[in-house]
């Protein structure tokens, strides 16, 4: 008997994921199973996914191979005319315990090939919660799935769906439970975080989650939020960042450009002085706040110009943990039908020019350090995170899972050595 196996591509929310489609497929008994969970967020992507695919299937010529995850749920046909695929799943089938008894080796009835129904059609999240998905350390709950914008460069509320919320108190109960057992830190995590509530009684926010999470869970050490689209922060959002050391002084940003022009070809809902009053608040409310950003590097009909404001968003913001995308035409979106796309060579050299801007903002984040005294969660007995998520190399085993003071005595360049 061979335990299934799993491959991720993608986003953390897929990961979080692969851990709950592993406890469902041993539930349901299975074996000689291959589970590709795919990301489609660019055409590179589903690329990647095929081409993992078709390397699974060398390397187990007898297993059955399962296809699901975002590519899957956007273009099915694609994968179920794959020679290599035996069934393709969409995001909610892959969350049910019943797709999964259906694929057991003793179940009597019909298993169709293609198993993916209209994503936009589902109306609550997947009440699968794992408690401790993670490292030791660190463990991730997933609030929130979905998104309602229409971004138009964007593929994913295709994959996902419209916005879905897990009530707050399915949420305190899960970190209560993770506590109970020994993690140091939580991380609420989502497809558009700051959209918490939107669909819930009352349409409470994001902030009062936050908020309600530190009140209930007084044992908790530190609560850290992903990725968050800036313009729907709230105001309790702000006041946790201004009065709750135990939210961790880091926040990625979904900004995606610095260009009024660009950011409304984006259908993006702030504008470049929306991003840089944000940042300036947060950090005066919270003078160790520290950000990562997304950005795209070259979207159709980007001049110089419009590319330069990015490049002066990450200085003014002080952006310090770049996730820099060079734009990749995805069918599928407006964007793919934008004319004056940018020429491809442009693109990369762009994206090179704003990833060395963040490496300059890294450095000098990094210098900032030396000297300073910070509370730091080892992930392994060598590396641990500060609360702003900078890596510390201890050159004395410490323990894992534990939060440690630590005074900073130099960086190596990518990390601060204690």
């Amino acid at each position: 008997m061979t335990a299934p196996k799993f491959t991720t591509l993608g986003c953390r929310l897929n990961a979080y994921e692969t851990e709950a489609m592993k406890e469902l497929s041993q539930q349901a008994g299975l074996d000689n199973l291959v589970v590709v969970n795919t990301c489609a967020v660019t055409a590179e992507a589903v690329r990647k996914s095929r081409q993992e695919i078709r390397r699974l299937r060398r390397e187990n010529p007898e297993a059955q191979i399962v296809v699901t995850g975002c590519a899957a749920q956007t273009e099915p046909e694609t994968f179920a005319r794959m020679a290599e695929v035996d069934t393709v799943i969409g995001n909610t089938e892959k969350m049910q315990p019943e797709t999964w008894t259906g694929m057991a080796a003793n179940f009597i009835g019909e298993t169709e090939k293609v198993q993916v129904d209209d994503i936009m059609s589902v109306t609550e999240t997947a009440g699968h919660l794992i408690d401790g998905f993670g490292t030791r350390s660190r463990a991730y709950v997933q609030v929130q799935n979905g998104c309602d914008h229409r971004c138009t460069f964007c593929i994913i509320p295709y994959g996902r769906g419209n916005s879905r919320s897990v009530p707050a108190g399915v949420v305190v109960d899960q970190i209560k439970r993770l506590v109970d057992k020994g993690y140091n830190e939580v991380v609420l995590t989502g497809v558009d975080l700051t959209s918490w509530g939107a669909d819930l009684p009352a349409a409470p926010k994001l902030g009062d989650l936050v908020m309600r999470i530190l009140k209930l869970v007084p044992d908790l050490p530190r609560l850290r939020i992903s990725s968050i689209d800036s313009i729907e922060v709230d105001e309790n959002l702000m006041q946790a960042i201004a009065t709750e050391p135990r939210l961790m002084p880091h926040l990625h940003l979904s900004l995606q450009h610095g260009d009024d022009l660009i950011l409304k070809r984006m259908a993006r809902r702030h504008l470049r002085d929306d991003a840089i009053r944000f940042c300036e608040e947060a950090q005066r409310l919270r003078p160790d706040m520290t950000f990562g950003a997304d950005i795209i590097a070259g979207f159709p009909t980007e001049t110089e110009a419009h590319f330069e404001n990015s490049l002066r968003l990450v200085e003014q913001c002080r952006l310090t943990w770049l996730h820099v995308f060079p734009y990749s035409k995805r069918e599928g979106t407006p964007a793919a039908k934008i004319p004056n796309q940018v020429n491809g060579k442009v693109i990369k050299a762009r994206a090179a020019r704003l990833r060395a801007a963040g490496e300059a903002q890294v450095q000098s984040h990094l210098a900032a350090q030396i000297g300073k005294t910070h509370q730091v969660l080892m992930e392994n007995p060598h590396m641990g995170r500060t609360e702003q998520f900078t890596e510390v190399r201890f050159a004395t085993p410490q323990q894992e899972g534990q939060i440690v003071t630590a005074m900073i005595l130099g960086q190596d360049g990518s990390q601060l050595t204690a």
